[in-house]
């Protein structure tokens, strides 16, 4: 089950959460929105607690469709500590998404981060 946040409620569940956020701009009508999902949810399971995964009608936010400049959907953005760490659209289908989704995965499960400045962070992976 994916998590729908609103204008309202995006600060809270993805601008202040403790742990990565994938936002999902989606719409109704959109066909290719309603093929990724499934990929979606197999990503949320694999990755556990490590990352949040949520979803944003863009049609009925449209404030926050303008703030993320969308241009096309659905638009994918990993939100880290407030900050856009990757953002994905304009991707042709499932091969797509699914390679841009590991090298999420694998950057944040496999590494812990370690935080030098407020604005950037730094991603060092630890060899165990």
């Amino acid at each position: 089950m994916v998590l729908l946040v609103s204008e309202r409620t995006f600060t809270q569940e993805v601008l202040e959460s403790p742990v990565p956020v994938l936002v999902n701009f989606e719409a109704p009508w959109c066909g290719l929105c309603r093929i990724i999902h499934p990929l979606l949810l197999q990503f949320k399971s694999q990755c556990g607690e490590q990352i949040k995964l949520v979803g944003v009608n863009a049609d009925e936010n449209f404030k926050l469709s303008n703030t993320y400049r969308l241009k096309s959907l659905p638009t994918l953005l990993l939100v880290e500590n407030g900050i856009i760490r990757h953002r994905l659209e304009g991707f042709r289908g499932r091969d797509d998404l699914r390679l841009a989704l590991e090298e999420i995965k694998l950057t944040y499960t496999n590494c812990s981060k370690t935080y030098n400045h407020v604005q950037t962070a730094d991603l060092e992976c630890q060899s165990a």
